[in-house]
């Protein structure tokens, strides 16, 4: 009788003792797995960094260029929309010339009326700003409002 209730209380500290090393083989699975997702994550970011300056090489006109002003009138005849647009470069790096820009000229309604596209021959250094004014197109008589904006441009170093 007393050999029973030895037997029978070594079987439950070995239940225990199988336990234990379970639930420490779980937690050392998951933190090693937590580790490997963590060092993935951190691996992407590295390689997003590193491919950051790749893209960066060619340049960013859209974001790079900003209008400081742009306003819109129309010209002696009454018929064509002239364009007074500042820009300027906020670039460190790239000079941007031939900027392509695109207008849009609204109604009333939020519909667009006529879109323009073009070029303006402009050659802006790191951190330069100018002013030009040109002619557009046909200056549609129902504009409730209008949109300039700088679609693209081509960077050298």
């Amino acid at each position: 009788m007393f050999e029973a209730q030895t037997k029978e209380t070594s079987g439950g500290s070995g239940l225990l003792i199988g336990i234990c090393i379970v639930v420490v083989l779980a937690v050392v699975g998951t933190l090693a797995y937590m580790n490997k997702e963590s060092a993935k994550k951190s691996e992407g970011s590295a390689s997003a960094a590193g491919s950051a300056p790749a893209q960066q090489l060619k340049g960013d006109p859209v974001k790079d260029l900003h209008i400081v002003s742009a306003t819109m009138d129309k010209d002696y005849t009454g018929n064509l929309a002239v364009w007074s647009v500042d820009i300027k470069n906020t670039s460190s790096v790239y000079t941007y010339s031939n900027v392509g820009y695109q207008t849009n000229y609204f109604g009333s309604d939020n519909s667009v009326l006529v879109q323009n596209k073009g070029n303006i021959s402009l050659s802006l250094s790191p951190g330069d700003e100018q002013s030009t004014q040109f002619r557009d197109v046909l200056y549609p008589g129902n504009t409730a409002w209008y949109r300039f904006t700088v679609v693209g441009a081509d960077a050298s170093k």
